[in-house]
């Protein structure tokens, strides 16, 4: 049933999601994009869409994967949607919830421990990995276009807004909203 495999999908993003929004990405990439739930495109579309909307890119996906699954597989009614949505994000959020109750606790207590402190040291370059390869995910055909003009293009308007914030004072709403803007003006 399609709720049982979305919720142990759920629970291994949950379990296994380091990191933040961006080092998920690959993992409910694999976990979404893979079984046919949604296409590479439409998964492109939900990480823009999850970071324009309030709250982190793991819940944000979770509520729509878990309303877009079942009304793709047969269940036709709006309310499976919702459904799925609801079992999807309470997953996803469910171990994270229950490792930081129980971990803080002993790293409080542990606190000045050499464990502790030599465990966040090797979880630092991992999470700049697993970030650095979320960016290297979303350099696909559906997100830079498959014919060499789109690309082009494509490629430039990342750089700009990449040279945009690294080297100028612009505010990143402003950078998002001209880009698509010249988007919509070039594509």
């Amino acid at each position: 049933m399609i709720y049982l495999r979305l919720i142990w999908s759920y629970l291994k993003i949950g379990f296994f999601g380091f990191g933040g929004g961006y080092a998920m990405l690959a993992l409910i990439e694999n976990e979404i994009v893979t079984p046919g739930w949604i296409s590479e495109k439409a998964f492109t579309d939900i990480v823009a869409v999850s970071q324009m909307t309030p709250g982190p890119i793991g819940i944000n996906s979770a509520t729509y994967i878990g309303y877009v699954a079942p009304m793709n597989n047969g269940f036709d009614s709006p309310l499976w949607g919702v459904l799925g949505s609801i079992l999807c994000t309470v997953v996803v959020v469910l171990p994270s919830f229950l490792l930081v109750r129980y971990a803080s606790h002993y790293i409080r207590r542990h606190r000045d421990s050499e464990f502790i402190a030599g465990m966040f040291a090797g979880l630092r370059p991992v999470v700049v990995g697993l970030i650095a390869s979320a960016a290297l995910l979303l350099m696909n055909r559906a997100n830079f276009g498959s014919e060499s003009p789109e690309i082009a293009k494509s490629i430039i308007l990342a750089c700009a807004a990449l040279a945009a914030n690294l080297f100028t004072k612009i505010h990143p709403i402003w950078i998002i909203a001209a880009s698509g803007f010249i988007g919509w003006i070039i594509f």
